[in-house]
């Protein structure tokens, strides 16, 4: 990998590839000083929006054509190139991230895993036999459910079912 190089190269050399965190930093300031949605984002990919932030987090890559469609919409000047690189670089996944996070949201889906874990696991067992849940063959959406006693948020998770081989 010590081969790839930026497109900012100079007559110096070519520039090191910007690193996931950095790649990161300018994303989400160029979203906050633009103004601009992950639903804004996400529709000049033309993917969608739960792909398209993860990938912007440094956990997942883009296709080159949405890659150059987000580095555009987010108008980064010079760095343009390097983020439309970063984000179809493969990523070191969960690398970044704490064994438990301390962020309150966050968190709360380690506790939902701590108490229903074991229930989720028990009822794709009994549905499906013996077996996991793809978190590569996956889909995943966050949607707001209005309800008169608060809003709620709907996390819905689809993944294939891979059996375990018997041998």
């Amino acid at each position: 990998m010590s081969n790839v190089t930026s497109l900012n190269a100079t007559d110096a050399g070519p520039a090191p590839l910007m690193s996931k965190l950095e790649m990161t930093e300018l994303v989400m300031a160029a979203k906050f000083t633009k103004g601009l949605s992950w639903k804004e984002i996400s529709e000049a990919a033309g993917m969608s929006d739960v792909f398209v932030v993860s990938a912007c987090l440094g956990q997942n890559t883009l296709p080159k054509e949405a890659a150059a469609k987000v580095a555009a919409v987010l108008g980064l000047g010079n760095r343009t190139k390097d983020v439309e690189i970063a984000l179809q670089l493969p990523p070191k996944k969960g690398q970044e991230a704490e064994t438990v996070s301390k962020d309150p949201l966050i968190y709360r889906f380690f506790e939902i895993t701590y108490v229903y874990g074991d229930t989720i696991k028990e009822l794709i067992h009994e549905e499906f036999g013996d077996g996991i849940m793809s978190a590569i063959d996956f889909d995943l959406k966050v949607e707001r459910v209005a309800n008169p006693k608060g809003d709620r948020v709907q996390v819905t998770m689809s993944g294939k079912f891979l059996p375990y081989n018997q041998w």
